[in-house]
């Protein structure tokens, strides 16, 4: 198969800065605020404008920020203090850092496309990437791109540096744990930054899965994701309409105990549809009438070739196409070398797996073998435009690419089972 891999990378900008409020603790919030006002006034305004002049230009609203941080912490004030607008925003810079979101890595890469364009037209898609900083905490971050009408793809890098939290973060009381997230209208997409919110995600959001799932002429997208918090693993959903509000719910049942799980963009047989890993090495699918909850996985595949005899997993949703589903897939191998495989699903039964590939589609080669996790290339999700599958994938858990495949040609290879 003839592989065309573009020119253009996706590296990690450790310059893009979000901020986060720490320390907030009675005892911290007491002594600092009593040592503050033991300065006078003259000298509280100069240290605030001396703080504001190194850190404003970091930030698209740097004040707006300092005041819902004096939110959090202006229960643990002392008692009876009259504090100025400028003491209360001085008094946040105290509890308010700076968090390099791409400061380790920008990687595992999933793609969507975000309208249907006719033939003659581009095909707008997004990019959603696993942005690692300090101490490895993975959050969402978002590119728009397109496939322009002469076939070239172009991604739209963010132009103002910035990276922006949501504005509003609630939990929602529900019969399952939600928690929704919205960004203003004017932010752009490329600035958004989806930092870990939930206890259970507190070490990281890892590696969405992004799926444009249509139902009833109705279109929402998906993307499944791994929580971590510092001991454990879960795997929970995203989704959202419109990539400004999102809602993130928690999954229950029997089958999200590990990492890996991908949802069908449709519904098979009045059903959902996911494919899943349960035991480390091999690929399963489930059905369920619940979309948030997921019981009693299938066997589906297991490592059948050198090159993937360590174990196998899932790259992404499954694509709908006339021959059946095509299904990305990664292959571990000698000296722990991930590679990309494929397969193909039965259409209307994807338990039956109708034929895979014998040899890798993508596997890490020259630069790409040097990275956080040398010799991988990795990938959460690809798209079919017209005759090309377009896959962009990490390398080496560093930094990310696009390769693009005919897609008749990589079915063609396949081996039937």
């Amino acid at each position: 198969m003839q592989v065309r891999k573009l020119k253009l990378q996706i590296n990690p900008d450790e310059r893009r800065v979000i901020t986060l409020s720490y320390n907030i603790e009675q005892p911290n919030v007491d002594r600092i605020a009593r040592e503050l006002m033991k300065l006078d006034s003259a000298e509280r305004q100069r240290l605030y404008e001396h703080t504001l002049a190194h850190f404003a230009a970091r930030h698209r609203n740097l004040e707006g920020i300092l005041k819902r941080h004096f939110k959090e912490l202006q229960p643990f004030l002392p008692a009876g203090f009259n504090l100025s607008e400028t003491d209360r925003l001085l008094l946040a810079t105290y509890f308010t850092k700076e968090y390099s979101v791409e400061a380790a890595a920008l990687f595992n890469p999933s793609i969507v496309a975000v309208n249907q364009a006719a033939s003659d037209e581009a095909q707008r898609f997004v990019l959603s990437l696993r942005a690692t900083g300090e101490g490895h905490i993975s959050s969402i971050e978002f590119l728009e791109g397109q496939v322009r009408s002469d076939g070239e793809i172009e991604i739209r890098y963010p132009e103002s540096g910035f990276a922006t939290g949501p504005e509003w973060v609630q939990k929602i009381d529900a019969d399952h744990p939600v928690f929704e997230a919205r960004f203003a209208r004017d932010i752009p997409l490329s600035e958004q930054v989806i930092f870990p919110m939930a206890d259970d995600e507190s070490n990281g959001i890892e590696d969405v899965r992004l799926v444009r799932f249509e139902e009833n002429g109705e279109v929402n997208y998906y993307g499944t994701f791994t929580a971590y918090d510092g001991y454990q693993i879960q795997s929970k959903l995203l989704e959202t309409k419109d990539f400004k509000t999102f809602r993130f719910h928690s999954l229950q049942g029997n089958a999200i105990r590990d990492k890996g799980m991908a949802l069908f963009p449709q519904k098979i047989d009045g059903r959902y549809a996911m494919i899943s890993r349960q035991d480390g090495n091999n690929l399963f699918i489930m059905f369920s009438d619940n979309l948030f909850e997921w019981n009693d996985p299938l066997p589906l595949m297991y490592p059948k070739m050198p090159w993937e005899f360590s174990k196998i997993g899932n790259c992404g949703s499954p694509i709908k196409t006339e021959h059946g589903w095509l299904l990305i897939t990664h292959g571990v191998g000698p000296m722990r070398k991930y590679q990309l495989g494929a397969c193909l699903l039965d259409l209307e039964n994807p338990q039956k797996v109708l034929a895979r590939l014998h040899e890798p589609l993508l596997g890490p080669e020259g630069n790409e073998r040097e990275g956080y996790v040398p010799n991988v290339v990795y990938t959460c999700g690809a798209m079919i435009h017209k005759e090309r599958l377009i896959v962009p994938y990490a390398m080496s858990d560093s930094a990310s690419g696009l390769a693009e495949f005919n897609v008749k040609e990589v079915i063609r290879s396949m081996v039937r089972e």
